[in-house]
């Protein structure tokens, strides 16, 4: 008996190495575990032996079993992981798929160009809240609760004193808190406002601000300034004009606006046929802000400037619409 056992292990061994799929590891598991099968065979001997033998070979058996099911659950994986590389097997002669080349969005490239020009004259990059408090947003911006400007900057509440951020001008108060002058540093990043989306507005958008403060700034400094950033940014022949404004945080403030690039200044469609383009507000900061950051009155002076991302990429690209930033269309954003 014992020799049909040993008999039995390898006549499985030698069935088992000849599979090669899951019909032939069937056959196989029939032949030695079904109800007619060479276990069952083996085990309808057991009641003719005598009581010594019975138990020993009983065991034996049961051992036997057990390999032949631990040996096929085996021979099972391996066949399913072998099926499973072959259905990921590359056939080399099929032509090769190109990936996509992944590129920068326009609106990072030009923030990207925006800031390697300032950083060039000596300005670094500060970076401030998204979720502000009124008083950055307003109160130290010289725009009390009252003041009839705070409508156009109104954003999106979360609490009470708590705000979506309607401009980077935040992150200049926060500079101011914590910083004595010099100061030199531009602020970009996203900004909110509830205003209707059309071709030339966004709820959300991007915008670059920049502060500069020491105790002998100009507004000299401040037209020298832009009119170098429109030159790198829009090319040498760009000419900048500015005209009188009013923002609350500035004093004396103005509008620059810049020689149109499609018309050179002649008219067109794209100016309105006024030869010019507006692209950014600036001024000389008010001194009321200086107070509600702590500075002694009339110490020093500073200007401040601030331009929409979005408005840069438009004229720089030639795109007419604000809306094609945001909708993620690959036609439009391949082309950059």
């Amino acid at each position: 008996m014992q020799d049909e056992i040993n008999n039995t292990r390898n006549a499985f061994e030698k069935d088992l190495a000849l599979v090669t799929d899951a019909k032939l590891l069937e056959n196989v598991r029939v032949k030695y575990l079904g109800r007619k099968g060479i276990i069952s065979e083996l085990m309808g001997k057991l009641p003719a032996l005598d009581s010594k033998a019975k138990p020993v070979i009983g065991k034996e058996l049961n051992l036997l079993k057990g390999h032949i099911q631990k040996e096929l659950e085996k021979k099972k994986e391996k066949l399913s992981l072998s099926a499973s590389v072959k259905e990921r097997l590359v056939d080399i002669t099929m032509p090769g798929i190109l990936p996509r080349e992944g590129r920068l969005h326009p609106i990072t490239k030009t923030l990207n160009e925006i800031n390697d020009i300032f950083i060039s004259l000596g300005f670094k990059i500060v970076e401030g809240p998204e979720i502000e408090k009124e008083f950055y947003n307003f109160e130290a911006l010289n725009i009390p609760l009252d003041h009839p400007s705070r409508d156009a900057f109104d954003t999106f509440y979360i609490k009470e004193d708590v705000l979506l951020r309607s401009h980077t001008s935040t992150v200049q108060i926060r500079i101011m808190e914590k910083t004595k002058p010099p100061i030199q540093a531009i602020m970009p990043g996203r900004v909110y406002r509830p205003d209707a989306v059309d071709a030339s507005h966004s709820f959300m958008f991007h915008q670059v601000e920049g502060l500069m403060v020491d105790k002998d700034i100009k507004f000299s400094d401040l037209k020298g300034l832009l009119d170098l950033f429109t030159k790198r940014m829009f090319g040498e022949k760009t000419k900048t004009r500015f005209r009188p404004s009013f923002f609350p945080f500035t004093e004396p403030s103005a509008e620059v606006d810049i020689s149109c690039i499609i018309c050179r200044g002649k008219g067109c469609r794209v100016c309105s046929h006024t030869g010019w383009l507006e692209i950014l507000g600036a001024g000389m900061v008010n001194p009321r802000v200086f107070e509600a950051v702590g500075y002694p009155s009339g110490a020093f002076t500073g200007l401040a400037f601030g331009m929409g991302v979005e408005r840069i990429a438009m004229l720089k690209y030639g795109i007419d619409d604000i809306r094609l930033f945001f909708e993620n269309d690959i036609r439009f954003l391949k082309q950059f």
